[in-house]
């Protein structure tokens, strides 16, 4: 049954049936309220769902005056979980004026009937009987008779849901669907390869629950068809045609509401070719669509992202079920770009960068071209060992890939490869990079996996957001030119680094042929073809206010210096006894503005010795930056003082000419080149031009050619390079580094770790202030931990962390014993121990990404890996956090 009720001409037969369903379950209402916000009303009740006698679990929440009219939220939950995993949101969108309904669906919390993935006739049928009851409602405005004005919210599970309830019902007004599928045919079976890894995850967890038969709570039709292609290792018509009619895909020229569209990058169920494929459906429709690409995914989820995701779906809301025009939804598209990790949290550092057109996924398209001979590889009996990209649920594997540790693995044998040469300036990818290749198979057909990797140029290799390709070629015994689609990804290839096109005959998250076959695979011209958008840029903190006003910014250091002389003239005298002690702090407080009482910085003292690096740590807002710009004379402390090799630390102290110093981001002229910009900060010293150590600067900064163009055509990578470079000219004896490692790619980290070493070697002092937990473990000798302001603690980083090459390895379904000997036993594991997060694993010789093939290889269903780092560990217990 597909629901077609019309948007203005509902019978009251309609009205007195949802009537009756609010009357078939009982309902229980509170009151809640948060602090001096309105107080929220929720209702429990259980209503009748779509004929068939099941029950569904439903909340409905208000706020303010209960006699008043408001639009209505539906809001949809994710596979596996409930309504009760929406009652934040949906108090907090009560708050904003809103009558919020939330419910279980199907199969899920205490509601009643099967999982039928979001069947036509049964899941979104509800969702039809849930928008009548909503016309009952006195709180709620409506557009007609039992019409209610309503947008619906979701992710994943909930997202499709919304979708499809806009195809099948036209009361619907406006969805906001996240990290979701627009054909989960597509999705789990992508060109005919089964998603075997994903696919059992999903019925594996339908399946568990109070019931008892085989497949759980899954419908019979859907277990069936679960069983028949797990079984065969690929899918069949039947299956797809199931999958489909369950898909927003189906009714795609009848999805005409506007539709925010929310997509993660690091997504191996759903990725950002879903979201693509229903923004250009919906906008042929002629309904407005904004895309949002955000952080993490069904792979690794970004918790970061969810307030703002929030704010936004409010604020779509607000303009197309509120009506109010004066409402800014946001840019047409958007991208979440990361900018390092928070040390407190462990989450990554995100920016934002916009664009007033969505570009789509072959925007401006440049070619970049490939080499590399004829290849001959083949696809091992049984399909295993198989290569590893993406393993469901591991967010830990894109995490550690981001540090270049490399997690991803091609077997030897198994695949060819194509590199390009070294890239001569940076490429951002934002997109499908799709190459032609010409293959042949014995068997007259053959399974493939396609990524592109990022190549250092030390070898090392990145792949972007751990996603891969499956790609099934048939007709291939004598050779057959096809298009390989990579996947979508949005990610800077450095200057210097190289492309590395690989096609894999095997990959952990798929089903391979289980017979072995021999592939033959060359390039067929072209190179690899990327795409990008120019028009999208990333949100900064612009450039310098001098870049633009240099008189004016002369007029006020005149007037400053007048204002301040006679205050020089009190700076106390030297202090002689530390006159070899780059830095010492007494008693450093600072208040915020206007305020007597609230500091950014309260009574901190510590001391800082030659040839220390020198690490500064603490949660956002803990006053590491304060201290630092109190350090250079940037800003006033209201009491204590900051020395630096005995002379205290006034604006424009002459011993401030001994400190280099790279804070809160550097500004350079945009017209410049690089090296201009270099050239005329060192000239503004006064110093000579053989004191500025240009070649020792620049050896970090690793730009090559692009020292020689426009700053303004630089990344932000770029950039940052730059202006590290910048604070080392001079080769000062106090090195200060705020979050020095953001926009650096992995080979520039290490080296900008090993250059803090040698610089401290040499007899200077580095202090440096990251949240790279795993960067300041290694290069730093010593560490100062902050937070709300005062001092935690200070000491050598041994002292405070340990030591140890420890893994902390999750296990679905818990560590036995058996299992931990099991691990405990393999060449180059030096211990393997049961703890309450999973297996700690100790190496004695095995690398991480040799650990987790080994893991693989034992069948031991691994969900997260990463380093068990006593650092992370001591300062989240320092700093009140979950160790």
């Amino acid at each position: 049954m597909k629901l077609r009720p019309p948007r203005r001409r509902r019978t009251r037969l309609a009205a007195a049936a949802a009537a009756l369903a609010v009357l078939a379950g009982a309902g229980t209402w509170t009151v809640a309220a948060a602090g001096g916000d309105p107080p929220v009303r929720r209702e429990d009740r259980f209503l009748a769902a779509a004929g068939d006698g099941v029950r569904l679990d439903t909340s409905f929440f208000t706020a303010g005056d209960a006699g008043r009219r408001r639009p209505a939220v539906l809001l949809a939950h994710g596979f596996g979980g409930s309504k009760d995993d929406l009652r934040s949101r949906a108090e907090d969108l009560a708050r904003d004026g809103y009558a919020v309904l939330t419910w279980s669906a199907r199969g899920f919390g205490k509601s009643g009937g099967r999982i039928g993935l979001n069947d036509p006739d049964r899941e979104i049928a509800d969702v039809g009987r849930l928008l009548d009851w909503l016309a009952t409602r006195p709180e709620v405005r409506l557009d007609g008779e039992g019409d209610p004005r309503v947008g619906i919210a979701g992710a994943s599970y909930g997202g499709a849901a919304a979708l499809l309830a806009a195809g099948h019902d036209k009361r619907v007004d406006a969805v906001a669907p996240s990290i979701t599928y627009w054909n989960l045919a597509d999705s789990l079976f992508p060109d005919g390869v089964f998603k075997k890894l994903w696919s059992g995850i999903f019925f594996t967890s339908g399946a568990s629950g109070p019931s008892k038969a085989r497949c759980g709570r899954f419908a019979p039709d859907l277990c069936a068809m679960y069983e028949r292609v797990a079984t065969a290792g690929r899918p069949d018509a039947d299956a797809r045609a199931l999958l489909e009619r369950r898909s927003p895909s189906a009714v795609a020229d009848r999805i005409k509401v506007p539709a925010l569209l929310v997509q993660g990058q690091g997504d191996s169920l759903f990725p950002l070719t879903e979201s693509d494929r229903a923004a250009r459906a919906i906008r042929r429709n002629g309904a407005p669509v904004a895309v949002d690409w955000i952080a993490g995914g069904h792979d690794s989820g970004s918790k970061e992202e969810d307030g703002r995701v929030a704010d936004r779906t409010r604020t779509w809301f607000d303009r197309y079920l509120k009506g109010d025009k004066s409402t800014g939804t946001g840019p047409a598209f958007r991208i979440s770009r990361t900018g390092g990790l928070d040390s407190a949290e462990g989450r990554q550092r995100l920016r934002g960068a916009s664009g007033d057109r969505y570009p789509g996924l072959r925007n401006d398209p440049r070619t970049i071209p490939l080499a590399g001979r004829e290849q001959r590889f083949g696809n091992p009996a049984g399909g295993a060992p198989p290569s590893v990209s993406a393993v469901p649920g591991l967010g830990a594997a894109a995490r550690l890939s981001g540090l270049g540790l490399g997690l991803a693995l091609d077997f030897p044998g198994q695949y060819a490869r194509f590199d390009s040469a070294r890239l001569t300036e940076g490429v951002r990818v934002t997109g499908t990079p799709v190459a032609r290749v010409e293959v042949a198979s014995d068997s007259g057909e053959a399974t493939l996996f396609a990524k592109v990797y990022d190549v250092g140029p030390d070898g090392k290799e990145q792949l972007p957001g751990q996603l891969v390709a499956p790609l099934h070629v048939t007709g291939a015994r004598d050779g057959r030119t096809v298009e390989v689609r990579l996947p979508a990804i949005d990610h800077t290839f450095e200057a210097g680094h190289r492309m590395r096109l690989v096609l894999s005959a095997t990959d952990l998250g798929y089903a391979s042929p289980a017979a072995p076959a021999a592939y033959t695979v060359s390039l067929a011209g072209g190179g690899l073809s990327v795409p990008t958008a120019p028009d999208v840029t990333t949100g900064s903190a612009g450039l310098p206010w001098w870049a633009w006003g240099l008189p004016a910014a002369g007029a006020a250091a005149a007037a400053a210096l007048l204002l301040t002389g006679r205050r020089r003239t009190a700076t106390p005298a030297p202090d002689p006894a530390l006159a070899d002690v780059p830095l010492q702090i007494s008693g450093l407080t600072k208040r915020y503005a206007k305020s007597h009482d609230r500091y950014a910085v309260r009574d901190l003292s510590f001391r800082v010795e030659r040839g220390q690096v020198l690490g500064l740590l603490g949660p956002n807002g803990a006053g590491k930056t304060t201290t630092l710009r109190m350090l250079m004379g940037l800003i006033r402390p209201d009491g204590g003082e900051v020395r630096v090799f005995g002379h205290a630390i006034r604006p424009g102290a002459p011993v401030l000419s001994r400190v280099g110093a790279f804070v809160e981001g550097a500004g350079f002229l945009p017209h410049l080149s690089g090296r201009a910009n270099l050239d005329l900060y060192w000239r503004a010293t006064g110093r000579p031009a053989g004191d500025a150590h240009v070649a020792e600067a620049l050896e970090i900064a690793g730009l090559g050619s692009a020292l020689d163009r426009a700053v303004r055509t630089y990344s932000q990578g770029m950039r940052q390079r730059l202006a590290i470079a910048q604070a080392m000219l001079g080769l000062p004896d106090l090195l200060i580094l705020d979050e020095p490692t953001n926009g650096l790619d992995p080979p520039q980290i290490r080296e900008m770790r090993e250059v803090m070493i040698r610089y401290a070697a040499g007899g200077r002092t580095v202090i440096v202030s990251s949240h790279l937990l795993a960067e300041v473990e290694q290069s730093c000798t010593h560490l100062v931990v902050m937070d709300r302001g005062r001092l935690v603690t200070a000491g050598p980083v041994a002292d405070i962390t340990g030591s140890g090459d420890t893994l902390l390895v999750g296990v679905a379904g818990g560590v036995g014993d058996a299992l931990a000997e099991k691990v405990a036993g393999l060449p180059g594991v030096a211990s393997a121990v049961r703890a309450d997060e999973g297996l700690l694993v100790r190496l004695g010789g095995l690398t991480t990404p040799e650990l987790l093939g080994e893991l693989v290889r034992l069948e031991i269903p691994v969900t997260s890996v990463g380093p068990h780092r006593r650092l992370e560990d001591a300062f989240l217990t320092l700093i009140g956090g979950t160790p």
